[in-house]
């Protein structure tokens, strides 16, 4: 059996073998491993004479400033160029910025995107400009193809009076676009059957998205209900007072 003594020189022994093994591997790799904490001493240790270990204070020199922590840094994002759309992130061409693990693991194996070097910028550049000359076909942006998805989904219902004559229009259907499905739609690119639509009932109405894709929208023409408002409430409840003293 080893005394105690003994015990605590093994101790100090394997613990200053472990921090020389740890000494070698950290230089072999001339790099801090990712969670690495940097730190200096607050107040500096004075120098000692020549063969003797360096005093340090029992209290000051245990206080440390820190330096860096490669821990808790932000992760880098990966910069890439996509050939193609993909949700929620963009259209071919457009250049965004995603987290490493989405951009290795999918985006370029899958060839949905590829690295944005220089010579990847000019080429599509170049294929841009190609496109606004009308060389090559248009795509569809982001934004335009969102919108195609949530038209194709939708029903609109356009409100009109029962004490007048009307006729519905582009103008009358490009505000209830936006009075109703909140899409700001504008009255030249909407399409609306030939015989005119001059009653209550089942139609519907093309809409063309960027000059390229059109989406048949469902829409019912219905009776124009008023809000139920405290003041119009209190007009009806007037009117029917009036009626009253009338009969």
């Amino acid at each position: 059996m080893l005394s105690l003594g003994a015990g605590r020189g093994c101790g100090l022994l394997l613990r200053g073998l472990g921090e020389q093994l740890r000494g070698q591997s950290r230089g072999l790799g001339l790099s801090l491993s990712r969670g690495t904490v940097v730190v200096e001493r607050w107040w500096k240790v004075p120098l000692s004479k020549e063969g003797r270990p360096p005093r340090l204070h029992p209290r000051r020199h245990r206080i440390f400033r820190l330096v860096e922590d490669t821990k808790h840094l932000p992760k880098e994002e990966l910069e890439l160029i996509l050939t193609q759309s993909v949700a929620n992130l963009g259209s071919r061409g457009d250049i965004v910025s995603v987290r490493k693990s989405l951009g290795r693991n999918k985006l370029l194996p899958e060839g949905l995107a590829v690295y944005a070097s220089t010579e990847n910028k000019k080429l599509f550049e170049e294929e841009m400009k190609l496109r606004l000359e009308g060389k090559l076909e248009r795509l569809q942006t982001h934004s335009g193809e969102k919108t195609v998805e949530f038209l194709k989904k939708c029903r609109l219902e356009v409100g009109m009076k029962n004490n007048v004559k009307w006729e519905l229009n582009n103008e009358i259907v490009a505000r209830h676009f936006l009075r109703n499905l909140n899409v700001f739609v504008t009255p030249h690119v909407l399409k609306l059957p030939d015989e005119p639509i001059t009653r209550w009932g089942e139609y519907w109405c093309d809409v063309t998205v960027n000059g390229l894709d059109t989406v048949r929208v469902p829409m019912s023409v219905v009776n124009f209900m008023k809000p139920k408002t405290k003041r119009y409430k209190y007009w009806l409840a007037k009117q029917a007072a009036l009626a009253a003293s009338k009969a």
